[in-house]
């Protein structure tokens, strides 16, 4: 008889603290990924996304192509952005007339939850409202006719996005765009004065939370957490980052923790974000080489791996009974998408995504980002003057060259390198929540 074969090698087991520190990882990344984020912006003072503390910047056109500020942005609404310190007291948010536009100001705590969505689907029709947005254990009366709103974190983030049809909407925007304003519930009481130590500028929070080492990572976190408690439902998750040390500290220190935790929290920290995008590659369902989520975006309850995926290559993104965002990297045949190659992406008559506000399609660089083309146009949707064919079907032609003048209409420019798109649908129909609808196929094709 030959030899009994060798027995398979057995995995390690691994430690407490290796187990506890992957954990720890993914649930903290959002909260610090959304501070380097509010520290870029409140630095950069009245650029991008940015304006001083308490205070909306009404972007006043698309984003350019270059802009890195956050990752994925839409070429679909005008932003009105603004970062809330509620340290000294509520902030009060006034809407004016809104022109009965689509719009949206969705609340975004420390942790990226979506807490409130003041807008025109949750406010009646042409109702002007004034809301006291408060922060944690605030105690306090409200003038009569302003609605209390309870932030779960002392740092918070409105992204306002408002309909926008083509750059000759601007003005109609705009207008909107001044009945929106923030100010101290006490006039006394104005902002916390900026305390925060400079940012880099020149690199997208993404790359710069990355580069922090292990003992800036968790001590920033650490101290975060005093002012931005974590929710009623991450009790458990809390009392186990507590076994290894991690803890709520104004002066919490990594070096005080033990060295078998430092080094998997160390360990946790260099393998994270690539296990994070991973697992966001992994997110959802799959139909026709579209990946889509409609679960557990914008609000996560204790899926924490979602939660650290979408702040990883969506920050900010809403819920799915706002809007989706099917997304793609394949064509057909399951080939990476390239700006050496074209396509076109045929919706069927009467196929066509089914959004009751509006829908788009956004090409971008593997890391999020757009990339300046001749005529700096980053998304084609329901708003353009698309050409149909006979059949009353729709082709969008997907290349980084020009088609012509004659398919111009129908073109999306797509970066030179390896890309992805992403699909946008506001307020989306049923269909496409429950999976009845599918986007169709990416299909190469050798017409210019």
């Amino acid at each position: 008889m030959g030899a009994a074969p060798p027995s398979p090698t057995p995995k390690p087991v691994e430690t407490r603290e290796v187990e506890i520190a992957r954990e720890a990882y993914a649930f903290l990344y959002p909260l610090v990924i959304m501070d380097v984020t509010r520290r870029q912006a409140l630095q950069r003072g009245g650029s991008g996304l940015a304006a001083p503390v308490n205070t909306f910047h009404h972007s006043p056109a698309f984003p350019r192509g270059d802009f890195k500020a956050v990752v994925r942005p839409n070429f679909d609404t005008l932003y009105s952005s603004a970062w809330l310190d509620l340290g000294n007291g509520p902030v009060l948010l006034s809407i004016g007339d809104t022109k009965n536009r689509y719009y949206m100001l969705p609340l975004y705590d420390a942790w990226t939850d979506t807490f409130a969505i003041p807008g025109s689907e949750t406010l009646p029709a042409g109702k002007t409202a004034k809301f006291a947005i408060t922060g944690p254990g605030w105690q306090g009366i409200l003038p009569a006719g302003v609605e209390r709103v309870d932030a779960p974190t002392r740092f918070v983030w409105i992204i306002g996005r408002i309909q926008t049809n083509g750059v000759s909407d601007y003005p109609v925007v705009h207008e909107i765009q001044k009945a929106l304003t923030l100010a101290p519930l006490d006039p006394a009481k104005p902002a916390p004065l900026a305390s925060d130590a400079s940012v880099d500028l020149t690199l997208p929070p993404v790359a710069l939370v990355n580069r922090l080492s292990a003992t800036e990572f968790y001590e920033t976190a650490l101290r975060l957490m005093v002012d931005n408690p974590p929710h009623l439902v991450d009790q458990a998750q809390v009392a186990r980052l507590g076994l290894i040390g991690l803890r709520a500290a104004r002066d919490f220190r990594f070096a005080g923790l033990s060295s078998a935790a430092q080094a998997a929290l160390a360990d946790a920290k260099t393998q994270g974000p690539a296990r994070i995008l991973r697992y966001a590659g992994r997110n959802g369902q799959q139909r026709n080489g579209w990946r889509l989520n409609t679960l557990s975006v914008g609000t996560y309850g204790a899926d924490y791996d979602q939660r650290a995926a979408v702040a990883l290559v969506g920050l900010g993104a809403n819920r799915p009974t706002d809007s989706i965002y099917p997304s793609t990297s394949v064509d057909r045949d399951g080939k990476a998408l390239s700006g050496q190659e074209r396509y076109v992406v045929r919706f069927k008559a009467g196929e066509l995504p089914p959004a009751r506000a509006f829908w788009s399609l956004t090409a971008y660089t593997p890391e999020g980002y757009t990339e300046p083309n001749a005529i700096d146009r980053y998304a084609v949707g329901d708003r353009d003057a698309l050409s149909f064919n006979p059949d009353g079907s729709l082709d969008l032609l997907l290349q980084n060259d020009d088609p012509g003048a004659d398919r111009r209409a129908n073109w999306l420019p797509v970066p030179r390198g390896p890309f992805n798109l992403s699909l946008r649908i506001y307020r989306p129909a049923p269909s496409a929540l429950e999976g009845d609808w599918q986007p169709p196929v990416i299909e190469r094709t050798t017409q210019k």
